[in-house]
């Protein structure tokens, strides 16, 4: 297929979410001017599904390939709405586990789902000998909560002992049992710094804490004391993945304009990528064709690998990045600096105890 593509989305370039959807659409930018193949369309859903509602058929038809909006809530609907109208979406920007399986043959999803999130930063506390207890928090909404019940599953699996706390309260006092307590927190961007900077302020604060939202630059803006704690990402600059399709990551981030971008840019860049690609392999944008083209295919973008359940859609080869605030940067770990060492915070903890 040769014929100049357009790709549409819906993207939140203001209201809530606006700070990842700007990100997205520069991310999207900055792979067309790679590409060279493809117009992108978008058009702002103001973080408001009512607004997503409106502006999405026409954006769909208008376009050869329809990318989903960022935020699981706005992916739902989205999901939705492409089952009901006979499209296929690109989800890019919507991890849900409920939304990634929800539309087999209309959803193919580009994101390691929220089931599976916390996994590498509880592979790094299974690795560490002494016992303790990891606490989980999670905010309001399905995206927290189906992280934290991802995070407790695993976390029993790999033999670690885990309880739950409210988001509400103030980080819990400890249960008596020993050695020191984790704690691992998923919401949204707000809800997480929240209680990670309750944590911190607490009598006796956690020995090592982990946050979806420390994954991104503007957590060090809202977090008291950022140094140490780790982060989830779905991308992070510096992961080193294999690239078999797209540009390399050297070439997307010269390409983007404004500073290193977080995953949002990333991830979005990467749905244009398969997307144009699949197209290119099934000759056509028809729904049939596009999703057996995604059913089938087995690779790895900048951001990551990719190969769905082709059963429903759901992303089953992409790995999520364990980040850690060092220097008031937050950095891929481990790295050479910081292998095997404990936080700042803990390691003064024992140096007085």
């Amino acid at each position: 297929m040769t014929a100049r593509m357009r790709i549409g989305a819906c993207l939140s370039l203001s209201g809530r979410f606006a700070q990842f959807g700007q990100q997205a659409a520069r991310g999207l930018d900055a792979w067309r001017s790679l590409d060279g193949t493809a117009d992108v369309l978008v058009e702002d859903d103001r973080s408001d599904r009512r607004e997503l509602e409106e502006l999405l058929p026409d954006v769909a038809a208008n376009c050869d390939l329809l990318l989903g909006p960022y935020s699981t809530q706005l992916m739902r609907t989205a999901g939705n709405m492409a089952a009901q109208s006979g499209w296929l979406a690109w989800n890019h920007g919507g991890s849900g586990d409920d939304v990634e399986g929800a539309h087999a043959g209309h959803v193919v999803s580009v994101l390691t789902p929220t089931s599976r999130y916390a996994e590498p930063f509880l592979r790094h506390v299974v690795s560490e000998d002494d016992s303790r207890e990891l606490v989980i928090v999670h905010g309001a909404g399905s995206f927290g909560r189906q992280v934290a019940d991802g995070a407790e599953k695993i976390g029993r699996q790999l033999g670690i002992r885990t309880s739950r706390a409210d988001a509400d309260d103030p980080f819990p006092p400890s249960a008596g049992l020993p050695g020191e307590r984790d704690l691992f927190s998923a919401g949204v961007f707000e809800q997480d710094a929240d209680f990670v900077n309750k944590a911190l302020r607490s009598s006796r604060p956690p020995r090592q804490i982990c946050a979806i939202a420390a994954g991104v630059r503007d957590f060090g803006r809202v977090v008291m004391d950022p140094e140490g704690v780790f982060g989830i990402a779905q991308w992070f600059p510096g992961s080193n993945h294999e690239v078999l399709l797209g540009p390399a990551e050297d070439d997307f981030l010269r390409a983007y304009p404004g500073t290193t971008p977080d995953y949002p840019a990333v991830q979005a860049a990467a749905g244009a990528m398969i997307a144009v690609h699949c197209a290119r392999l099934a000759g056509a944008t028809a729904r049939e064709g596009l999703w057996a083209a995604a059913a089938t295919l087995d690779t790895s973008t900048l951001f990551g690998g990719f190969r769905i359940d082709p059963r429903s859609g759901a992303q089953v080869k992409h790995q999520t990045v364990l980040v850690r605030w060092t220097g008031g940067q937050p950095s891929p770990w481990p790295n050479r600096v910081a292998r095997g060492r404990r936080t700042a915070r803990g390691e003064a903890r024992r140096r007085v105890s």
